[in-house]
């Protein structure tokens, strides 16, 4: 299929490399061009404009934020002025449900596909094909996409025909992998200041009561304290909180532990800890408890 893939980071490398190693056609375009060079020596083409790489039959995009998306998709010469007719744009961006909303209607509007595909999992995930696949949108266009959603994922979820949906569902999982993460370090601090090994206690809880990837890989995190290099970075994980509580006040939904969270990422923000993997939060407890290493 024709593919063309716009963000280039951490995520966005694995998720192109893998469509090019399944021989899809894969033009991609990243701001710092640099990012580029090691797709094209798998075979993507490069594209200097938004407009080459949106010359294609589904475009993926992995930004940062609302603010760039809106700049890819809305701006001069973006990609609501240069996908075409019946092409589909693939927002993986953890964006708002209201700026999802917005680009759906505006996609509608210029008889272009949406479909919202925000990811679960970190790069190493995107390199090796093992995301989890969220996905909003019409049934067929989903059905349209679905050769290059086997080859990103390892299972895509279909949860409504409503793009935005997906995004509420990403936010409401990122929420419940922060709280896992706070959790955690309240827990480790306790029991070490108490005088236990805390790497001793991770094997107990990840072999008994909680045998699940997300304990055991961010819990290696916090019992390591190794929260660099960022795999997620805590200002992107403060991010998503923000737009959680906004999405929760639009629905009327209290979320009173969400709120505790957004301070946990002011603090370590505070403290310049925004480009620090977003587990960080989760050492902020040792901190507070005064211990020192």
């Amino acid at each position: 299929m024709k593919t063309g893939f716009i963000g280039l980071g951490r995520m966005g490398s694995g998720m192109a490399a893998r469509l090019c190693h399944a021989g899809h056609e894969v033009t991609v375009f990243n701001r710092s061009a640099e990012k580029a060079v090691p797709l094209a020596a798998i075979g993507a083409k490069v594209a200097k404009r938004i407009a080459e790489v949106s010359d294609c039959e589904a475009l993926f995009t992995m930004l940062a934020d609302d603010a760039a998306a809106e700049q890819v998709v809305f701006g001069k010469g973006g990609v609501l002025e240069s996908l075409p007719q019946g092409a589909i744009h693939v927002s993986c961006s953890t964006i708002s449900v209201e700026f999802s909303a917005r680009l759906s209607a505006a996609h509608r509007e210029a008889g272009q596909g949406y479909v919202s595909l925000p990811v679960f999992g970190r790069p190493d995930a995107a390199a090796s094909g093992r995301l989890y696949l969220v996905a909003g949108g019409k049934q067929d266009q989903v059905e349209k996409i679905r050769p290059l959603l086997e080859v990103l994922g390892q299972k895509t979820f279909h949860v409504a025909d409503s793009p935005e949906s997906a995004n509420l569902v990403k936010l409401s999982g990122n929420f419940l992998i922060a709280s896992v993460i706070e959790s955690l370090g309240e827990a480790f601090a306790l029991v070490e200041k108490g005088g236990v090994d805390r790497k001793m206690y991770l094997e107990l809880l990840t072999s008994s009561l909680f045998d699940l990837p997300v304990y055991k890989n961010y819990g290696r995190m916090i019992a390591e304290r190794q929260f660099d290099p960022a795999g997620f970075a805590a200002r992107l994980g403060r991010k998503d909180i923000r737009l959680l509580l906004g999405a929760a006040e639009d629905l009327k939904v209290p979320l009173p532990f969400a709120g505790i969270l957004r301070d946990r990422f002011l603090e370590l923000a505070a403290q310049g800890g925004d480009d620090r993997d977003w587990s960080a939060i989760g050492g902020l407890a040792a901190r507070d408890a005064a211990l020192d290493s």
